[in-house]
């Protein structure tokens, strides 16, 4: 089944009236040209990677004055006809309870590993767990834990319709590893009933080979996802590169820097166009963890990534091909933990 089939076929997709809300939602910036902005000005945004109203009004104005042919004075007014375009302020508990109607959870292939992700909000909201839009979701862990294994399930089940439990979109996926494999695809599509070269062709990939080369492609991909249905950015892993091009110890700082532009970045995708923001991490030994820790590891990043992280999870290596997720940390979800197993067909529940 193709995505676009899916999208087309009303018997096999729920209609959420949410879903129309949010498209409605995204005001491209060429909309400014009624509000008498330059076409050429707004070139020059999408030269930066600026495609949207919400995505423009979560620039400062220094980073805008800093785009080549554009003046503060030009700034200033294409930031006053942005805000009578869009309501950027505040708004109540019961509006922001509404908005998270939009949010799509999306299944990671194993309904245990689903179920510590899910909640229920005093039975208003009922959400099926899995890795959910507007969010960045962190897994760390050592290797062959399973992180890079759910990446791949996750660009399948992705491109599931809402009514199986998927995000009905397509998928972008930033590899700075080189560990990505089309044909570990076919059995998972083949598992979910997905047509496996429709499934990669929904897919788009880019190698970053540098932490600046992976900066410039999030800027890239704000204009595709301007113009296609995305549910998914997968980066594997977010932290590989900023360990290779800052390994002095005088560099930390800058690394940091570094590291939160690319992860407000991440953060402002996730938000502007309503995606589910996937990244692996690396681990290091932990010197301070002590002897009575029994994986005495922790994270790449440090705090810039544990504060941008919306769900962090920990997977750990369990019997054979089982593996461990540990719910870390999350603004919403209590601490949990569940075995789920890597198969040929992906992540999927443990077998009796």
């Amino acid at each position: 089944m193709d995505l676009v089939e899916l999208k087309d076929d009303n018997a096999l997709i729920e209609s959420l009236d949410a879903d129309v809300e949010e498209e409605d939602s995204i005001e491209l910036i060429e909309k400014l040209t009624a509000q008498g902005i330059n076409a050429g000005d707004i070139k020059k945004l999408q030269d930066a990677g600026i495609y949207t109203c919400n995505g423009l009004l979560m620039h400062t104005k220094k980073t805008l004055t800093a785009i080549k042919g554009l003046s503060e004075a030009k700034v200033d007014k294409i930031v006053e006809a942005t805000e009578k375009l869009i309501h950027f302020g505040y708004v109540t508990g019961n509006e922001i309870l509404n908005r998270r109607k939009c949010v799509v959870h999306i299944t990671t292939g194993s309904h245990a590993l689903d179920e510590i992700l899910g909640v229920i909000y005093n039975f208003i909201i009922s959400l099926q767990g899995g890795i959910e839009t507007l969010a960045l979701t962190e897994v760390f862990g050592e290797f062959r834990t399973g992180k890079t294994q759910l990446a791949h399930t996750l660009c399948v089940s992705t491109q599931l319709p809402v009514s199986m439990h998927g995000g009905n979109g397509k998928v972008a996926y930033i590899d700075t590893e080189g560990t990505f494999r089309p044909d570990r695809i076919f059995p998972i599509a083949e598992r979910f009933g997905l047509d496996p070269v429709a499934v990669l062709d929904n897919i788009i990939y880019a190698r970053a080979y540098t932490h600046e080369h992976q900066f410039n492609l999030l800027l890239g991909l704000a204009a595709k996802m301007s113009e296609e249905p995305f549910r998914l950015l997968v980066v594997d892993s977010i932290t590989a590169l900023f360990r290779v091009d800052f390994s002095g110890r005088g560099e930390l700082a800058e690394r940091q820097q570094k590291l939160a532009q690319v992860l407000s970045r991440l953060t402002k995708i996730a938000e502007e166009f309503n995606v589910a923001v996937y990244m692996t991490n690396q681990v290091m030994a932990d010197p301070g963890g002590g002897t009575f820790l029994a994986d005495p590891k922790k994270p790449i990043g440090g705090h810039v990534l544990a504060h941008a992280s919306t769900v962090r999870l920990m997977f750990r290596k369990g019997k054979a091909e089982q593996r461990i997720c540990k719910v870390f940390d999350s603004p919403n979800l209590p601490e949990a933990e569940h075995v789920f197993q890597i198969a040929s067909a992906g992540v999927m529940d443990v077998k009796d």
